[in-house]
């Protein structure tokens, strides 16, 4: 997608937001300033800080909202990933995750070893 295209789909979007936005690597495309090339990834991050933008979220904090959010989009794929690959699994193997993870998340007894909560 060209700059031009990128523009219409956008109907409010400023070319000056844009090109501080590209500045910042808030969006990343290919290419040079006049010749970008705006690939899904970068029209779905176009739309995203748009719409962080629309939450009065202002330029100082949105890159740590963003880089929250691309770890937040990264565990998801990782999760994804680990699901894949249980789901491989014989189901002896995969009850057997199950309840590790079941007992790992259960609530310990008494009050922990966690000092702000009582334990020692």
């Amino acid at each position: 997608m060209t700059l031009n295209e990128l523009q219409r789909s956008f109907a409010d979007l400023d070319a000056a937001d844009l090109d501080r936005w590209i500045d910042n690597r808030w969006v990343r495309p290919e290419g040079r300033p006049g010749a970008y090339v705006f690939h899904e990834i970068d029209v779905a991050r176009t739309r995203l800080v748009a719409e962080l933008r629309e939450l009065a979220i202002d330029d100082d904090a949105l890159p740590l909202v963003l880089s929250l959010l691309d770890q937040l989009y990264g565990v998801r794929r990782q999760m994804k990933l680990l699901c894949t690959a249980i789901n491989a699994q014989p189901e002896e193997v995969r009850r057997a995750l199950l309840v590790a993870v079941r007992v790992s998340a259960a609530p310990m007894d008494g009050a922990d070893a966690d000092p702000e909560r009582g334990g020692a």
